[in-house]
């Protein structure tokens, strides 16, 4: 309450402990994580999409959250995608309004296309923002897998207001946060909350689908040099090889980091590593052990 008249230092400190609570409090909700997780492994395994809704900045995380999928997993930039009210100009600047527009909610959503196969994550600190509870009923309207994602606890999601979304929603995630640093600014610990959450669902799930192996992202694109360098130092951290047999077994494998470390670890042609891990579903892991 004193904030105002604090130091810089004090208040980094006070806005630090804050902080530190918010893992504590997603931990508690790893359950509903884990089930939400297990929706879209399942939906993404029948060509399904993962759609992220949010406003201000629930919608901003979620689009980051989306854009970063297909360089750090290899897939497609269809399959995980970030809505926000007021779309494209709203990403860098604040439209007042847009998050009321249940109307445009829906147009957003048909503009895709939703269907039984796709999951559609809402985002909402507040629980009611229109936009977001708009295109989540919505898209059940479609037979799409719901999740819903906000910082107010079970208690105040339960409550009888919320009624018509509770029927809608499949698995409802509730990271109790408390009170904010800047009373209403949820930008900050729920903003953490959420792309904590966020990193957890996308990862997890490309996890389940093969996109790992040990801790490694060995389905990435090599579309810049930075990545092309991440790529051998993959190749050199897994197989325990030189940078120049890393470029080399890169090149020989069509820049594929999966196939060539199939490749050295079998010692076995291209084809046959191909062969391997499309019988192993992509995983790398079971592909060495078959």
């Amino acid at each position: 309450m004193k904030i105002d008249v604090a130091s810089v230092p004090e208040i980094l400190h006070i806005i630090n402990e804050e902080d530190k609570t918010v893992a504590f409090k997603v931990e508690k909700e790893i359950p509903n994580i884990a089930k939400a997780v297990n929706i879209i492994v399942h939906s993404l395994k029948e060509n399904g999409r993962l759609f992220y809704v949010g406003a201000g900045t629930s919608g901003r995380l979620g689009i980051l959250d989306a854009t970063e999928c297909p360089p750090t997993f290899g897939t497609k930039k269809e399959i995980v995608q970030g809505i926000i009210a007021g779309g494209k100009k709203a990403i860098v600047q604040s439209i007042e309004g847009v998050e009321d527009n249940e109307t445009q909610a829906v147009k957003d959503l048909k503009a895709k296309k939703i269907s039984a196969n796709d999951v559609v994550c809402g985002i909402a600190a507040s629980i009611r923002t229109p936009y977001v509870v708009s295109a989540l009923k919505y898209a059940k309207e479609c037979d799409a897998k719901i999740i819903f994602l906000t910082t107010n606890p079970h208690s105040v999601y339960s409550q009888r207001q919320f009624f018509e979304l509770h029927k809608v929603v499949d698995v409802a995630i509730c990271v109790d946060v408390g009170a904010e640093v800047i009373s209403g600014s949820t930008r900050m610990k729920s903003g953490t909350a959420q792309k904590m959450v966020l990193n957890m669902l996308s990862t997890a799930s490309f996890i389940r689908l093969g996109k790992v192996y040990e801790n490694m992202m060995v389905d990435l694109q090599l579309k810049s040099h930075k990545l092309t360098e991440r790529a051998k130092k993959i190749l050199m951290t897994v197989l325990n090889i030189s940078y120049g047999e890393a470029e080399q077994l890169l090149y020989s494998a069509n820049g594929n980091v999966k196939i060539a470390i199939v490749m050295k670890k079998k010692n076995i042609t291209k084809p046959k590593a191909l062969l391997l891990l499309k019988k192993a579903n992509g995983f790398v892991r079971k592909a060495i052990e078959k």
